[in-house]
């Protein structure tokens, strides 16, 4: 089926349909089982997913995990299982839920299935549990209401119109389907050119001056400089977190001092407007920050693009900041349409960034060429790259 079609074809329920399908999907998945649940996975998504079922008054009969280092141990009060032994004792009766969904994991939901599926267990993966209970579970990065895309469906049509290529246009549809449908099975394997720096979309500068927003503990630098040595003018890396900020201080610190001194990096939190954010610091590539206060959370400085890069004119930009990119991509307007940079902007930390950063993009330039290109399994380190047609080495199919 051509993209477009399916397209159609996946957009064309009413929003009420959708909304009754999605309440329903678990039960009707499971009804052949006593409605008792096996978490497969006591991971961090595992966790969250039993802490969101006992808010709702359900208690998980056990966890099963692949780890030994995990197996006979409770953990959250919840016995953790070898899958062996939790086939054994449940699988009879107990639908497994497969909560293994990670960023940096080479794991696919086919692999779990098949596993369980030997083991005689009903197996489904994690989604349609998280619409059952949608108001402790979601949203969780792109995971959210599937009606929440066909209430979108015009935004979701305008942006499928962007893509330059074939395989960004059958990508495109892929995701939408898996926001929809929950269809792991349908996700591409990801590329196989480093994330943010493609090599077959346009040609590197030797004068190249990048925004690297995000930064964490300098991961995209030491990509950078792997690939292009010095060849760049100037990295300006920002990055929030505390303990991410140490290590890329200490990451840029270590490189040669030509390299080095071409890179500046600031802890500092994006924005559309100056101000503060509230970081929850976990030292991971998931540190994320909100606008609101909580418990565990720290006030960060925020600063719009277009303020931090007066009188500088980037020619790359680079944003992975855990769902605030499309305020950063507000603060930076002014920057974009002045000088055009080339763009690598994650699209995976919510459901509708998928298309609602491109059609953002589209309104502050209409020179760009978008592509979409999945770095990781499973929906994770899925980049948007606007590339300005006047810098473009991508010569059609």
């Amino acid at each position: 089926m051509r993209p477009d079609t399916e397209l159609d074809h996946l957009l064309r329920a009413d929003v009420r349909t959708i909304r009754a399908q999605e309440r329903d999907v678990f039960v009707r998945l499971a009804k052949e089982r006593s409605g008792d649940i096996v978490l497969f996975g006591a991971g961090g998504l595992g966790r969250r997913v039993a802490a969101g079922l006992r808010a709702s008054g359900v208690e998980p009969l056990a966890f099963a995990d692949n780890s030994a280092a995990r197996q006979g141990i409770l953990l959250d009060g919840i016995r953790v299982l070898s899958p062996e032994d939790a086939a054994r004792e449940f699988g009879a009766d107990a639908i497994f839920v497969v909560t293994i969904w990670g960023a940096n994991s080479p794991h696919r939901f086919a692999q779990s299935r098949d596993q369980l599926a030997a083991l005689g267990c009903a197996v489904m993966v994690f989604p349609p549990l998280c619409w059952k209970y949608a108001e402790r579970l979601l949203p969780h990065y792109l995971q959210d209401l599937p009606h929440k895309v066909v209430e979108q469906k015009e935004e979701v049509r305008r942006a499928a119109g962007l893509w330059a290529d074939e395989a960004s246009r059958a990508e495109y549809v892929a995701q939408v389907r898996f926001r929809l449908n929950a269809d792991f099975d349908g996700l591409a394997h990801p590329v196989q050119h480093p994330q943010y720096f493609p090599d077959d979309l346009y040609e590197w500068l030797d004068d190249e001056w990048m925004v690297d927003g995000g930064a964490y503990d300098g991961d995209s630098i030491r990509m950078l400089t792997q690939l292009h040595g010095d060849r760049f003018a100037h990295v300006l890396a920002l990055e929030p977190d505390p303990v991410n900020f140490a290590k890329l201080a200490a990451s840029a610190a270590a490189l040669p001092p030509r390299t080095r001194d071409k890179i500046s990096c600031r802890q500092l939190a994006l924005a559309s407007a100056a101000g503060a954010l509230y970081l929850e610091v976990t030292g991971t590539a998931a540190s994320a920050t909100s606008v609101t206060a909580t418990t565990g959370t720290m006030a960060v400085p925020a600063e719009p693009l277009d303020a931090i890069l007066a009188g500088a004119a980037p020619t790359l930009l680079k944003l992975d900041i855990e769902g605030a990119e499309p305020d950063a991509l507000r603060g930076a307007k002014r920057t974009i349409e002045a000088h055009a940079p080339v763009i690598a902007v994650c699209v995976y930390h919510r459901q509708d960034h998928l298309w609602r950063i491109p059609l953002m993009l589209k309104e502050m330039r209409n020179d760009y060429a978008f592509f979409l290109r999945p770095h990781n399994e499973e929906g994770w380190d899925l980049v948007c790259y606007a590339v300005p047609r006047v810098r473009l080495t991508w010569r059609g199919e």
